[in-house]
């Protein structure tokens, strides 16, 4: 799919979002743990490696369900989020945000809301598909800049949660996803965290809450 047929066809995409696996040698493995440790009701246990796992494969895991937990969310507000409502990727009044990937869009160019985030959509799942980045084969080496690779994911993932929370909580509200969508920030936070994926500027328009979430860490 083309830069500009995503622009076009968003809103479609967005509905009939389908969550992206990572088939990594221990990715099951990986998979089962997280959602057990999740259903215990404690966040935190689920966040550090466990013991046996390397740490690039456990990142590999996790960046995609944290993919995929976000756009899940902001496929319910495509309604609402468009280029009328949101003719520019923000995160209230102070905070705007441009697209680049140094590639198809090498200088950072202003698009609405629903723009940013189908970009990002094809930006992240190129990433997910390309073996070199995400290998798959057992005993294959995770490219040095993996981590790097994870932090701009990760960035990027934060701007969505920021555009959410400053211009479609009252929706979220009203469809019943307050508690879901805190619950998803909660886990991406302490995950953001304990691994220094985001650094303090980008936590900027979300620097309260994420506060407030860090404090209360492990209740």
């Amino acid at each position: 799919m083309s830069s500009m047929a995503s622009l076009f066809n968003f809103a479609r995409d967005a509905r009939t979002f389908r969550p992206k696996k990572y088939a990594g040698p221990n990715s099951a493995q990986i998979k089962q743990r997280i959602d057990a440790t999740l259903g215990n009701g404690d966040v935190y246990e689920a966040i550090p490696v466990p013991e046996g796992i390397e740490l690039n494969e456990w990142l590999a895991v996790n960046t995609t369900d944290f993919y995929n937990s976000t756009m899940l969310l902001y496929s319910t507000l495509v309604e609402f989020c468009t280029n009328e409502t949101c003719p520019v990727m923000s995160a209230g009044p102070k905070y705007e945000y441009r697209w680049a990937d140094g590639v198809k869009f090498k200088k950072p160019i202003e698009v609405s809301a629903p723009a940013y985030t189908a970009l990002l959509m094809e930006w992240i799942e190129e990433l997910l598909d390309n073996e070199r980045v995400f290998p798959v084969t057992p005993n294959e080496p995770f490219p040095p800049d993996f981590v790097d690779t994870v932090k701009k994911i990760f960035r990027r993932l934060f701007r969505v949660y920021a555009h959410i929370y400053h211009s479609h909580f009252n929706q979220i509200c009203d469809l019943g996803e307050e508690a879901h969508l805190n619950s998803l920030f909660k886990h991406f936070i302490f995950f953001s965290n304990h691994f220094n994926l985001i650094v303090p500027q980008e936590i900027a328009p979300l620097q309260e809450l994420v506060d407030r979430i860090l404090k209360g860490k492990g209740k």
